[in-house]
């Protein structure tokens, strides 16, 4: 669906997203990157438990929300990536603070 464009000279850093380690562009939010990977759905709703995907990715319809470092319902499409950071699908309301580690 997307693709990011090979550039050498563009700074990389390493994102776990859903248990994966992943090169990707610095400066790249947590839902292009994503999308690029080919998800096809980020999260669930709460009661049908309905896949949803980033949408608007600006922040207005909370369709990417995903789980963020351990944190859940965090907005993937105004989340940029940083080194390190671990992303995962949510499920639902997303693991509660409490169960984050």
């Amino acid at each position: 669906m997307f693709k990011q464009l090979a550039n050498d000279e563009i700074e990389t850093v390493t994102v776990i997203l859903n248990g994966q380690e992943i090169q990707v562009p610095k400066g790249t939010t947590v839902a292009a990157i994503a999308l690029s990977q080919g998800l096809r759905s980020t999260r669930t709703t709460p009661i049908s438990n309905t896949k949803r995907a980033p949408f608007c990715m600006m922040g207005v319809c909370y369709d990417c929300l995903m789980v963020i470092d351990g944190k859940a319902n965090q907005r993937a499409c105004v989340t940029y990536v940083e080194q390190g950071m671990q992303v995962e699908c949510q499920q639902g309301t997303g693991p509660s603070l409490g169960d984050a580690q």
